[in-house]
């Protein structure tokens, strides 16, 4: 029986490969007019239908508390009327965004007569692979209907109601819009079996995005037999540098750290420059305390906060400086200047995305140039590192390979370049 299954599977995977390729030919040609129709269908379908996604969203979540999900997982799960929102503006801001595929560039005439350039045109068929989010269903869909490309999405089994719905409603916008059906699938079955398959078929699936836990992209990482555009995890720092501004530096590290837990961007550690640390750690400490955030501190930071009310403080250990924590917890060091947390941020860091606060500009250039991040950020919040607040509409996920993409991916990123070559009958000597 369970070779039967596992039979069945493959049967379903090959099919859905077979139809996005097939309907990748047709996304290819198809006309802007058409595209942004279905995104802008989406759009409207998603606000008409906020009660019948919650219902289905309200599913899952019982699921996941009854089974003991850790509350990060069960946050990013949460498909509220404000994430439906977002997702909607999401696609509608790719509706009036240009259609860069077919766009030329770099057109140049050579010595031999020939003019050569290159042509933007879709990467043909992605598979997606991803975990909690409901929303990245339709962030991935809409980015692949812009971006010309067919897509394969398979969402976590803890949000298998909420995805199917969604799916549901993008089905619709093609449909209504003349675009094929199969150029956007969701994988039915909630069998790991599946994704074994689908990052395999490399006759049908050009490049896999991995979005998830570090466990779940290490795993897509090694067993791919396609390229893969990811990152394995978001250890993302705000360096307060001497001199700032006090209370900017203050506002920013608070929102970067807990605006949100659960995101990558959010901070995970924070250095200070010890000229301004004195001053600047018991602010955002009262602050952090007051919210509940733990502090894992170096030695000297520990000296500073000390005393302070309220505060939960532990000494960092050596691991403390290459985690994730996804929760309220942050680390924190005293550094002596710009130059020792560019030091720390490139050994310690995951290379997604870090900040600095500061009043020098010289400083922030060196920043800006000597971190080796995906996005590097002065003078506000890594919170912002994200696809919609980057205006590429949505992003398909944040990547932090240093080719093809780098950081949030939108549609260029789903893009590939050819080169093309004009000639009026040369031929080569």
């Amino acid at each position: 029986m369970k070779h039967m299954n596992e039979q069945n599977i493959a049967q379903q995977m090959q099919a859905l490969g077979v139809q996005a390729k097939a309907a990748s030919a047709l996304m290819a040609r198809a006309s802007t007019a058409n595209k942004n129709s279905a995104l802008r269908a989406l759009a409207s379908l998603l606000r008409a239908n906020v009660q019948i996604l919650q219902s289905e969203n309200a599913k899952d979540l019982d699921r996941a508390v009854a089974a003991g999900l850790a509350a990060p997982m069960v946050d990013r799960l949460k498909l509220d009327a404000n994430a439906i929102e977002t997702c909607a503006i999401g696609c509608e801001q790719l509706a009036a965004m240009p259609d860069v595929m077919g766009e030329i560039i770099g057109m140049k005439q050579q010595p031999s007569g020939i003019r050569v350039g290159q042509m933007r045109v879709p990467i043909g068929v992605f598979g997606m692979i991803y975990e909690s989010r409901p929303n990245v269903t339709i962030e991935a869909a809409s980015l692949s209907i812009k971006s010309g490309n067919a897509s394969i999405l398979r969402g976590g089994s803890e949000a298998i109601e909420s995805n199917r719905a969604l799916a549901g409603l993008v089905q619709q916008a093609l449909r209504t819009s003349g675009l094929p059906l199969n150029a956007v699938q969701l994988v039915p079955s909630i069998d790991r079996e599946a994704v074994g398959h689908l990052i395999t078929m490399s006759q049908y699936v050009d490049v896999i995005i991995p979005r998830g836990g570090k466990g779940l992209i290490e795993r897509i990482s090694r067993d791919a037999k396609m390229p893969v555009i990811k990152h394995l995890d978001g250890n993302c720092h705000t360096y307060v540098d001497d001199p700032c501004d006090l209370e900017m530096a203050v506002r920013v590290a608070d929102n970067a750290k807990t605006q949100k837990y659960s995101p990558c961007n959010a901070s995970e550690g924070l250095l200070v420059a010890r000229g301004v640390a004195a001053r600047f750690l018991p602010l955002i400490g009262a602050i952090y305390a007051a919210k509940g955030v733990e502090m894992r501190c170096d030695g000297e930071a520990k000296a500073i906060l000390n005393g302070l009310a309220g505060a939960t403080l532990v000494d960092a250990t050596e691991q403390d400086w290459y985690e994730e924590y996804l929760a309220p917890i942050i680390h924190i060091k005293v550094v002596s200047d710009v130059d020792d947390a560019i030091r720390h941020i490139n050994h310690y860091s995951s290379h997604h995305t870090d900040a600095i606060l500061t009043r020098d500009h010289m400083h922030a250039q060196t920043f800006l140039r000597e971190v080796d991040s995906a996005s590097v950020m002065v003078n506000t919040s890594t919170r912002f590192a994200d696809g919609f607040e980057f205006g590429l509409g949505a992003e398909i996920g944040i990547s932090t390979d240093k080719f093809h993409a780098r950081g949030p991916v939108g549609i260029e990123g789903l893009s590939s370049l050819k080169y093309v070559v004009l000639g009026n009958g040369e031929v080569r000597s």
